[in-house]
């Protein structure tokens, strides 16, 4: 009964407020996968929580994440009206074909300047993760995105994404942090 209450409230704010509510699911989501990160992947402890990457995830989410893929989802709306199989799987493959490794190196490059890189250093670390972190987007997304664009209406395609995304999250979390 209880999170039947909270998802009720929560589809109340997202059609009040659907941007806001977006945004700040996106950053929530972004912070709860590094503080799994730092926590049951890295082990850190609570004396070893580094807040101040989880408040930078936070950010990350809320001021470049959560506009940057909810307005993606609606420029693919646009450019493919439609929720057909056939449109699904065209908008998986512009997705993933186009977004997704623009998205992913903007998304390493932010976190290597938010954490102090040189220019020089974030080109190194970029050039060391990119490929890897792309090929395991592979692994995950298309399927991921697919059901999404079939499946769940325009305006909960990033809350079920970020959904999804804790686990990516904490593997991107990873990725970024990983000196």
């Amino acid at each position: 009964a209880g999170i039947m209450a909270l998802w009720r409230a929560y589809q109340r704010a997202l059609a009040n407020h659907p941007w806001k509510v977006q945004v700040l699911t996106a950053g929530s989501l972004m912070g709860l996968g590094d503080i799994i990160s730092q926590q049951l992947v890295e082990k850190r402890g609570l004396r070893g929580h580094q807040a101040r990457r989880t408040l930078i995830m936070v950010s990350l989410g809320c001021g470049f994440v959560g506009p940057a893929v909810g307005g993606w989802y609606r420029v693919l709306d646009r450019l493919i009206p439609g929720t057909s199989k056939v449109d699904a799987l065209k908008k998986m493959l512009l997705d993933q074909g186009c977004f997704a490794p623009c998205f992913l190196g903007s998304f390493l490059s932010l976190v290597g300047a938010l954490n102090g890189l040189s220019a020089q250093d974030n080109w190194a670390k970029l050039r060391r993760d990119y490929p890897d972190a792309l090929i395991t987007n592979y692994y995950l997304w298309p399927a991921v995105q697919l059901a999404n664009f079939y499946l769940v209406p325009l305006h909960y395609r990033l809350a079920v994404v970020q959904c999804v995304a804790v686990v990516w999250n904490s593997y991107l979390s990873w990725k970024a942090h990983r000196l």
